[in-house]
């Protein structure tokens, strides 16, 4: 059995946070453990409430899942304040050594609704430095590295920066928010040198799509439990995403969910 671990706010549409995860593990044939970092209170029109989950009580839930059943990989989401934070990070010491950790940085929702605390933004950063890879949109790329994401050479720029100052092991800098086509750009931190790619994107026509960035990192979570390399789990991931937006519906009355095949 591969396992993968999303430590992750509750999403009570399931289209995101943790229970999307769940489910994208599920999908790609991993068994998913679930840790939960806040709760909230959203339909699919927005959040109307965060509530961060005790700090002791997310780091009990961790230390106590990691002693008898640790992951293959994990998935860090939202996790919505600075205590919070530190508490993951200082539960994931327990982490056996070379469990990849891919960091979802989710700053707000997409109706600007605030998901972390901004003094948290230092202690997130902190946890760059032990992650295989981090997953911003060009906002989160923004606010972690200081760059100017307006243009491409700024995108590169962002993400190399989160490799090589913030120490992530790669950086996937999402382009969906962009003007034009929606390229993501790569950066790999690869023996002392950083090398870049862009990955060329496809935009759907399928409207307002709720819960894609959860997703993607999730999937990137699961191929790399399955012992894919990061290359290869960031191919299948995006892949998975767009065929999972391509069959998206609506569930209520305003973002549609992804459906997983």
């Amino acid at each position: 059995m591969r396992i993968a671990l999303s430590i992750a706010g509750s999403d009570p549409t399931g289209g995101a946070g943790l229970q999307a995860d769940l489910q994208v593990f599920r999908a790609l044939g991993v068994h998913g453990q679930g840790v939960v970092s806040a709760l909230t209170v959203q339909d699919t029109v927005k959040v109307h409430r965060v509530l961060p989950v005790f700090p002791n009580v997310v780091l009990d839930q961790l230390r106590t899942l990691l002693r008898d059943a640790p992951p293959d990989a994990v998935k860090l989401g939202m996790l919505a304040g600075d205590e919070v934070v530190r508490a993951v990070a200082h539960g994931l010491g327990e982490l056996p050594e070379g469990v990849p950790i891919v960091v979802d940085p989710v700053l707000a929702a997409s109706d600007g609704t605030p998901l972390l605390e901004r003094r948290a933004i230092p202690a997130l950063l902190e946890l760059l430095s032990r992650c295989a890879l981090v997953t911003p949109n060009l906002e989160e790329a923004r606010e972690l590295s200081g760059c100017d994401v307006s243009t491409r050479a700024g995108v590169e720029a962002a993400a190399r920066t989160l490799v090589e100052e913030c120490g992530a092991g790669a950086a996937l800098v999402k382009g969906g928010h962009a003007e034009g086509p929606p390229d993501d750009c790569l950066a790999l931190g690869q023996g002392g040198s950083t090398v870049v790619h862009w990955l060329t994107g496809r935009r759907l026509d399928v409207g307002p799509v709720h819960g894609t960035g959860c997703a993607l990192a999730a999937a990137v979570t699961a191929g790399l439990a399955q012992g894919r390399s990061l290359e290869e789990a960031v191919d299948d991931a995006r892949r998975f995403v767009v065929e999972a937006l391509a069959r998206a519906e609506a569930a209520g009355s305003g973002a549609r969910l992804l459906v997983f095949g």
